[in-house]
């Protein structure tokens, strides 16, 4: 490999460029995803989500003008389309909002893959009144 190839790394999704991506149709689009999200998306889209679509290509289109806008959304079953990318949305993981910029690795995911609901659990060393036992644990 050359300096020219590792400099010049052009992302692909299923042999396809982020170009030809923005260009398919949703129908050539679906045709490429693996089975679930085929599935999900040929039974159609439902309400919510295509209100959130609207919102993200209206998002979209500011950022083209040089505006930054934040879509905030519970709608953690929505896919990463082609033209999500480059968007910040605000997916919310039960408590929080949680703000993603998708990128072309994230194509074909689900919004919630993004969002984790829960994080793991940290356990320190006990505290005074943790345990019957720990009353007597000398303090520094």
């Amino acid at each position: 490999m050359s300096s020219d190839d590792l400099k010049k790394r052009v992302f692909m999704f299923r042999g396809y460029t982020m170009e030809e991506l923005r260009k398919l149709s949703m129908d050539s689009f679906i045709k490429i995803l693996d089975a679930r999200k085929r599935r999900s998306l040929l039974r159609g889209i439902p309400r919510r989500q295509k209100k959130l679509l609207e919102k993200l290509r209206k998002a979209r289109r500011a950022l083209k003008k040089g505006k930054k806008i934040v879509v905030r959304t519970h709608n953690r079953d929505m896919i990463v389309l082609p033209e999500f990318v480059g968007l910040t949305v605000g997916i919310h993981n039960g408590a929080t909002f949680i703000d993603v910029t998708f990128t072309g690795e994230m194509i074909g995911h689900y919004f919630g893959e993004f969002a984790p609901t829960n994080k793991p659990v940290r356990h320190g060393a006990p505290g005074i009144g943790a345990t019957k036992s720990s009353q007597y644990v000398p303090l520094k």
